[in-house]
């Protein structure tokens, strides 16, 4: 069933849980998009008689071990970080949808062969398998984004297969098929559109794994190379003074933290609006 416009956004005030990540999400992909505007400083400049400095009046968050603004680098990074994931997470969208909704409506060889791979792909710990195809590709943001994709596009197939077995025995499908609809008809105009709201919290949720895994192979300094900065690869840049200098590794610890909660808070009560308990 859908939930209406104005109701839908009635009940997402009334979430208070939701509103928070909304308000977050909201902040961060602000920081993300004005982030170059508002940095004091270029990220990559480095201020040598101002190394470790702590917060002042020039620097409002200090300086790291090479003399670079912190808060110039983290707002720069911000665009990295959330646009990176943003990006992986509309191909991993896409391709689970596409295969997902093919093998669930066609069914037969094209059903069993899809959710084979599926269930290769599923019986290895998906952080090392990411790791495997990067160190064939070879270190670099691009082939870390990709690696991702080629792993984590499996489970949501397997979600979005499950979701058109369920949709294709509804009556409505029947009725279209009933009238003469071809197949190509009934899966995009009937069955697809009735998997969006189930996409849209899929992908909210999707968005706070896929940043903290883009952190993590960019803390491991796989992704993004010196001097590009970004939130993971800040972490691991600050960690050999983080018993001296602790904030350069909180600030962009807290980021991550920040936004990965506020997606998670987001997707979870999109996910409370579409339950049919909270559509009578």
């Amino acid at each position: 069933m859908k939930v209406p416009d104005m109701r839908f956004l009635r009940l997402l005030r009334r979430n208070r849980a939701a509103m928070i990540g909304l308000l977050i999400v909201a902040v961060m992909v602000s920081i993300g998009v004005l982030g170059p505007l508002l940095a004091p400083y270029d990220p990559d400049t480095q201020f040598r008689g101002s190394r470790l400095e702590s917060p002042n009046q020039e620097f409002l968050l200090g300086t790291d071990n090479l003399g670079r603004d912190l808060l110039s680098r983290l707002l720069h990074g911000a665009r990295l970080s959330i646009g990176m994931a943003a990006l992986a997470t509309v191909f991993i969208v896409a391709i689970a949808v596409v295969i997902g909704a093919v093998a669930g409506y066609v069914g037969g060889l094209p059903d069993d062969l899809a959710m084979r791979v599926v269930d290769v792909i599923l019986a290895f710990p998906g952080i090392i398998l990411a790791l495997a195809i990067v160190g064939v590709l070879g270190p670099g943001l691009g082939n870390v984004m990709m690696s991702l994709v080629l792993v984590a596009w499996a489970g949501y197939a397997r979600l979005v297969r499950g979701l058109v077995l369920e949709t294709r025995e509804r009556p409505f499908v029947e009725a279209a098929a009933a009238i003469g609809c071809s197949q190509t008809r009934i899966l995009l105009r009937h069955i697809v559109p009735n998997m969006i709201s189930p996409v849209i919290v899929l992908g909210s949720l999707e968005m706070g794994t896929l940043i903290l895994a883009l952190a993590g192979l960019n803390f491991l300094g796989l992704g993004v190379q010196p001097p590009t900065s970004e939130w993971g690869s800040m972490l691991n840049q600050g960690r050999l003074f983080f018993q001296s200098e602790p904030q350069l590794m909180i600030y962009p610890g807290v980021l991550i933290s920040l936004t990965v909660l506020g997606f998670n808070l987001l997707g979870d009560g999109l996910r409370d609006l579409i339950d049919p308990r909270y559509s009578n």
